[in-house]
């Protein structure tokens, strides 16, 4: 079956089960592969996307589910201004070392960040709940975000 879903401000037709997840889509079929594959069960947040700037798990999101949301994936955050803001946090704080969650831990912040430019540590906490770092780099995750929310434009 055909879809037409709209990725990073692009219209694509996909050719594909409605059934299948989001995550292969992006991956197998458009060659997006900045979104990663990390549990399938949605309890990692590897695989976290904006769906209308709401963070989802891309793993269980089936493409039929979609409709005319607007999905944005870590290939395009950083045009969002939370997006920005959060990325550059990342750098200045070096969050990343192994790197493999980045993308779903920075898809979170920003969605965070862009429903709530002031969050209190229990709503970095709620945000990010469902993000693993096997590094455990939760400290400078959270000093990352603090930084954005407090950066100004």
């Amino acid at each position: 079956m055909a879809f037409q879903i709209n990725i990073n401000g692009t219209s694509h037709s996909v050719d594909a089960d409605g059934d299948t997840p989001l995550l292969w889509v992006l991956r197998d079929v458009l060659g997006m592969t900045g979104t990663k594959f990390g549990c399938g069960m949605a309890l990692c947040g590897a695989c976290t996307v904006h769906l209308d700037d709401t963070a989802v798990r891309s793993c269980i999101t089936t493409i039929d589910s979609i409709g005319d949301s607007k999905i944005t994936t870590i290939e395009a955050v950083g045009k969002t201004p939370a997006g920005k803001k959060i990325q550059d946090a990342w750098l200045a704080h070096e969050v990343p070392q192994c790197g493999y969650c980045q993308s779903g831990q920075i898809m979170s912040a920003s969605a965070l960040l862009a429903s709530k430019p002031k969050p209190t540590d229990a709503d970095i906490d709620d945000a990010m709940a469902g993000n693993i770092c096997r590094c455990g780099t939760y400290v400078r995750i959270r000093e990352a975000i603090k930084q954005a929310a407090q950066s100004g434009g």
